[in-house]
Formats: structure tokens, C-alpha cells, sequence
């Protein structure tokens, strides 16, 4: 199971890029966990400044912007 974390603290981009990655691994057909991270302490321990941000299993993917479906699926 991927385990998908929203490195955020619930702004409509974050909120945004939570709906892409969802449907993203749904269309993957993937089994998947999706963890919302929104203390900012939390978020910059993954070395993230700019939010939101997305981590795949623990390992950051993009910071400060929203992915699409598609760029979301290839990273998965």
C-alpha cells in the first residue's frame, strides 16, 4: 500500500492537490493511504518551506505546487 502524504496546512491548493492524488491512484488502480500533514513543524521536517507539498512513502516529491492527475500518476 502507497502511503500518500499532503504536506500542508489546508489551504484550497493543498486541498486541490488531495483531490489529484486521489483520483490519481484510483485511476493507477493502486491500493493507497492518504495522510493529510499539517503541522508545520511536521511539514518541515520533510524539508519542506513551501506548501503544499507531496510525499510518496515518506520520500518528497514536489513542494510549493499543485500536481496534476497525470504528474501525480507517474510518480506513483
Amino acid at each position: 500500500m502507497k502511503k500518500i502524504q499532503i504536506l500542508g496546512t489546508g489551504c484550497a491548493k493543498c486541498m486541490k492537490l488531495t483531490e489529484n492524488a486521489e483520483k490519481a491512484a484510483q485511476e493507477a488502480g493502486i491500493e493507497f493511504e492518504i495522510q493529510k500533514v499539517q503541522d508545520i513543524k511536521e511539514i518541515m521536517s520533510y524539508g519542506v518551506m513551501m506548501t503544499p507539498g507531496l510525499a510518496i512513502d515518506g520520500e518528497v516529491k514536489a513542494v510549493g505546487k499543485v500536481l496534476s492527475v497525470e504528474e501525480i500518476k507517474k510518480l506513483l
